[in-house]
């Protein structure tokens, strides 16, 4: 499988990166490491995790993701052959149970404290000394992300007002003194604006901070914003995009089309958690690409891979599964290539429902 380089670090990874945050939920820990043999063995070599995994998040699931990694890499004994990726959690008040004698306000956040408690606590989940890319899970500010579309100004200038906000540079000082103890290779963003990657690119040019490598955010045919701002980053300041919900969580297997609602699907059972993408035009927008899709012969999950993986500007798809035979068909995305014809109509669809589902 194709390896691009993550960043300017001179760590390469796999084109499709797997994704984790079902292990310890809806999968099994001998699920979660089927998953990671058979993706190894398609020639993936890059695993993203998170300290608030398994999804949705509550207090008696935190922290088994990383957990179920850790007993692979002791189990394998296959540390060097991968790429580990993992997540601190930014502030939220329905996590109020993450390092609870640091929060402020009932959340909490990226200062510095946290940053290193929360690294030592992944690495010792994981089992590991060093996680290759940490990632700061979104920002400590208020921004539009998770079915926000618009920016909260109104928010963004009460937050700056007040000072409530952890200064980006306290949280990447913190970075760097992990980078210096070799507890972490690379660092990278998540659910970030182009503002954010911008600010966080300066403070490491001015300041001798550690660069950016990457940005993880939410990219596929329903939310294509990375393309607004993001996209011309990636590209000029190689921040690549570590594409997360390719399918939209399933919706674009056309698996809940016609309103369908599949036993032990992650919608079926928590609809509420992920509501950005069950928004009535998403829908329709859905079953467009889903006929799309049908009328060429494809797959509509391995179209919408496809397509994230044929973009400029992407540096890994991370994808997941619940079980071995959709990791499959999803690994499989990588051998194709899509015509002309068909990103011509997929763009047709997507000026008729612009980005229906942020």
């Amino acid at each position: 499988m194709e390896k691009r380089e993550l960043g300017r670090t001179g760590i390469f990874v796999s084109k499709i990166c797997l994704g984790s945050m079902t292990w310890g939920k809806q999968n099994t820990e001998e699920e979660g490491h089927a998953q990671i043999d058979l993706a190894l063995d398609a020639g993936v070599n890059f695993i993203d995790t998170a300290e608030m995994y398994a999804v949705p998040p509550t207090q008696e699931t935190y922290g088994k993701t990383e957990e179920i990694i850790g007993s692979w890499l002791a189990k394998s004994g296959k540390r060097s052959d991968v790429i580990i990726a993992s997540k601190i959690a930014g502030p939220r008040t329905d996590i109020d149970y993450i390092r609870p004698h640091l929060q402020n306000d009932g959340k909490s956040d990226l200062d510095y404290q946290s940053v290193i408690e929360a690294c030592d606590a992944s690495l010792k989940r994981l089992k590991t000394d060093y996680i290759d890319l940490y990632q700061l899970h979104w920002p400590s500010r208020p921004v539009n992300m998770f079915g926000v579309l618009r920016y909260p100004a109104e928010r963004g200038i009460k937050a700056k007002e007040n000072k409530s906000d952890i200064p980006l540079s306290e949280t990447l000082g913190a970075m760097a003194d992990l980078v210096k103890a070799g507890k972490i290779r690379a660092v990278g963003v998540s659910n970030e604006t182009p503002w954010g990657v911008m600010h966080a690119l300066s403070l490491a040019e001015k300041e001798g901070l550690p660069r950016v490598a990457s940005i993880q955010n939410p990219y596929n045919f329903l939310n294509r914003s990375f393309e607004i701002g993001l996209a011309e980053i990636a590209v000029h300041e190689q921040v690549g995009l570590l594409a997360y919900s390719p399918i939209a969580g399933g919706i674009l297997s056309g698996k809940y089309a016609g309103g369908a609602q599949p036993e032990g699907a992650r919608f079926t059972l928590y609809g509420k958690t992920f509501n950005r993408f069950l928004k009535p035009l998403g829908l329709a927008a859905m079953e467009k690409y889903v006929a799309l899709a049908r009328k060429h012969g494809l797959d509509p999950a391995q179209m919408a891979n496809a397509f994230v993986n044929q973009q400029a500007f992407l540096t890994s798809n991370i994808i997941g599964a619940t079980s071995l035979e959709q990791l499959k068909s999803n690994l499989d995305s990588h051998h194709i290539t899509l015509s002309q014809e068909i990103l011509a109509e997929i763009d047709a669809i997507e000026t008729e429902f612009p980005v229906p589902c942020p």
